[in-house]
This record gives C-alpha cells, sequence and structure tokens, in this order.
C-alpha cells in the first residue's frame, strides 16, 4: 500500500522482510511442532524493487534442522499487473528457534 513506500515510490525493504518473516515464522513453527522466534538473518538479497500493486509471494524451504534451531531459505516473488509471468525480488536465509513456554529454547521434534 501507499503508506508502505518510500519517496520512490518502492516498497520499504522492511515491510518485505516482515512478509519474509511471517512465511519462514509460519513453516518453522509447522516443523518445531509449537512456538519459533527468528534469530538471524544471512544472505539476505534484494534483486530488484517492489512496487505499489505488485502481487507478492514468498516460499520456504527447510534448508537444515539443528537440536533447537531450523534455517529457511525464502524466495519472494512478484506478479506485476496483469502479466503471468514472475519476478524474483528477494531471496534469504532465516534462522529460528523453537521456545517452550518459558520462553527458553526447548528442542526441535524429530519430524
Amino acid at each position: 500500500m501507499p503508506a508502505d513506500t518510500n519517496p520512490s515510490g518502492d516498497i520499504f525493504g522492511g515491510w518485505l522482510l516482515s512478509q519474509m518473516d511471517i512465511a519462514g515464522g509460519s513453516a518453522a513453527g509447522l516443523r518445531a511442532k509449537g512456538r519459533v522466534t527468528a534469530v538471524g538473518i544471512e544472505a539476505m538479497t534484494f534483486h530488484k524493487p517492489v512496487l505499489v500493486g505488485d502481487e507478492v509471494s514468498c516460499y520456504t524451504a527447510i534448508q537444515h534442522v539443528g537440536r533447537t534451531s531450523i534455517r529457511i531459505k525464502i524466495d519472494t516473488w512478484v506478479r506485476r499487473g496483469f502479466r503471468s509471468d514472475l519476478i524474483k525480488v528477494t531471496e534469504g536465509v532465516f534462522t529460528y528457534v523453537a521456545i517452550g513456554d518459558d520462553l527458553r529454547p526447548r528442542p526441535v521434534p524429530k519430524e
């Protein structure tokens, strides 16, 4: 939406990061079978700008599951207007840690 743009009319990178975190947190939470928290972002690359009106989709793939952590690759693509082709705009690797009711790290269940 326009409130999420910079003066050039591109979507703020922080807004896009938050969408990626939502997608990654959802995937990590499903794998951890419970609450997770983001603890790091690595290898973040912005390839192209996201424009107002773009349809944004984030795709996740689990790269690694540790004792308490899950590393997830997130690719973000957009569809512009009524075109059918997709444009890759961003990719990054997010790390999440499974946490218990006490908010301390807990083991990720074996599948």
